[in-house]
């Protein structure tokens, strides 16, 4: 049953999963801003390992929390009121409007789904009680016939919302018109009737050559195909989905680089969003290893966040990557852990209660810091802010300079005898320094999201080893120029007053014009 609508919704779904809705939708979130519009984006339910923490101090999916920031209002957590956190084995972390609410297997979960519907029709309503406009995101696709009867993130989501679907394929991944044509054709007559129109995404090349597609496409189905939108490289916006870590850098350094960046690949990592600053540095070349005999001598070694730290240091062990991170810490290079990375560098790491996943018990760490961990029940998601204090060491170059960042963790770590990396606001310190100060560890996610500090640990490197390093000024000072040349090319490739017809708005002339013209 259909709600009596406040805002006009738009709603993406695709033909499977990472086929490029998350972006496409942050895109509508700007390009309905630039033209004045209230908007907000919404996803009913969420798996990714990549999580943000709100103003509130609650827990979303990063895509949501990237489509708020095109939409130029604040993350909340009735953008995506159910995010399911992957842990192996079929089973993950339920969080529940922001908080922890138990892990689950896959079976489990889908016998629970639908007692979880209210929770997700109250979110989206109280968004679209205080908005123009929501940008509805599905999951996976909508012909997943086999699930329909649970699903409570596509079509149910739209029928409820009243919204238009428009449906997204993916041309770089090849298949694009069966795709859409067998997706279309295995939906329900009444779900059918909610697609309003095709968008082509990912298109290398001179669209010009698809135009006979687009014809067949629109001929075959009766739809519109509102536009081909391009393939964008280097866009700069954070990815959540772990697929997209498939086509990142593997294995040895790149050898034009000028700091050899080396994160390591965990079973369980999560927010590698953390290190895109990284690869938009011209002279750093950032890759992910999970193979000790690619490692190398990187000049920085990461050890990221996970959503199991022991059994991801277990598997450190076993791959022997541990020996090798002890052994470039002893030779000088930095070793930098974040979240789950810093817990590992500690000297110990107590769980009496199986938090962190059974068995319970504990586990000796890397022993690079003077810090002991104990997982506690009760997760940490904070928004931060303060500033650098290290005063020598790779961070020097950065010392007192502001640092804003998020806290997303399970555990709670205290140093016995070390310098604190940072100072939060309120003067609560966070992370440590090792004694040679070339270990660093921190709770702080989005930290390299701070140009001062992501510059100091590249020039700190270079001049390690003689070089001189050209840096990039973003993403600090042009944090909207990515969300920007997203809409300016969706300008370009879709047909906008049709789109806006097919919500139910006026075309305006934006409000806010795109950087490229400005």
């Amino acid at each position: 049953m259909s709600r009596p609508a406040t805002a006009k919704v738009i709603m993406l779904q695709g033909t499977g999963s990472s086929v490029g809705k998350s972006l496409l939708c942050a895109g509508l979130c700007r390009l309905l801003r630039q033209d004045g519009y209230r908007v907000a984006p919404f996803k009913a339910q969420n798996m990714a390992l990549n999580s943000f923490a709100t103003p509130e101090g609650l827990e979303i999916g990063r895509a949501q929390a990237v489509q708020a920031a095109a939409a130029g209002v604040a993350p909340h957590v009735d953008m995506n009121p159910i995010l399911l956190k992957p842990e192996g084995a079929a089973r993950s972390q339920l969080v529940l409007m922001g908080k922890p609410a138990g892990t689950m297997s896959a079976r489990d979960y889908f016998r629970r789904k639908l007692d979880l519907w209210p929770v997700v029709t109250a979110a989206f309503d109280r968004l679209s009680a205080a908005h123009d406009v929501v940008v509805v995101e599905g999951a996976g696709s909508p012909a997943e016939v086999n699930l329909r009867s649970h699903e409570i993130v596509n079509m149910r989501v739209a029928r409820h919302a009243g919204a238009p679907v428009l449906l997204v394929g993916d041309i770089d991944r090849g298949g694009v018109m069966a795709a859409l044509v067998g997706t279309l054709d295995l939906l329900q007559p009444e779900e059918r009737a909610l697609v309003q129109g095709l968008i082509v995404n990912r298109f290398r090349g001179d669209v010009s050559l698809f135009q006979d597609g687009v014809s067949f496409l629109q001929e075959r189905t009766g739809l519109p195909v509102l536009g081909v939108v391009p393939f964008l490289p280097d866009l700069r916006i954070a990815d959540e989905d772990s697929v997209a870590l498939e086509s990142r850098a593997r294995g040895r350094p790149a050898p034009d680089a000028v700091v050899d960046v080396a994160v390591l690949r965990l079973p369980h990592i999560a927010n590698f969003d953390d290190f895109a600053p990284l690869e938009a540095e011209p002279g750093a070349g950032l890759r992910y290893v999970d193979d000790a005999d690619d490692l190398g001598w990187p000049d920085i070694v990461i050890i990221p966040g996970t959503k199991t730290t022991i059994a991801d240091l277990q598997w450190l062990r076993e791959t022997r990557l541990a020996e090798r991170v002890v052994g470039l810490a002893a030779a000088g290079s930095l070793v930098l852990g974040i979240c789950g990375g810093y817990q590992m560098l500690g000297r110990h790491l107590r769980d009496p209660l199986g938090v962190d996943g059974p068995p319970a018990g504990g586990v000796a760490g890397l022993g690079l810091l003077p810090v002991e961990t104990e997982f506690l029940p009760e997760k940490t998601t904070h928004q931060v802010a303060g500033w650098v204090a290290a005063t020598a060491g790779p961070l020097a170059g950065a010392a007192g300079s502001p640092v804003t960042a998020y806290e997303i963790h399970v555990g709670r770590s205290q140093v016995t005898a070390a310098a604190p990396a940072f100072v939060l606001d309120g003067g609560r310190p966070d992370g440590c320094l090792g004694t040679a100060g070339t270990v660093i560890g921190t709770y702080l996610h989005g930290l390299l999201d701070n140009a001062p500090v992501r510059h100091a640990l590249l020039r700190w490197a270079a001049t390690r080893k003689g070089r001189s390093l050209e840096l990039a000024p973003g993403p600090d000072g042009e944090r909207d120029a990515p969300y920007d040349r997203l809409a300016e090319a969706l300008r370009l490739s879709l047909d906008v007053p049709q789109l806006y017809r097919i919500i139910g708005l006026h075309v305006r002339d934006p409000i806010v014009a795109p950087r490229c013209q400005r």
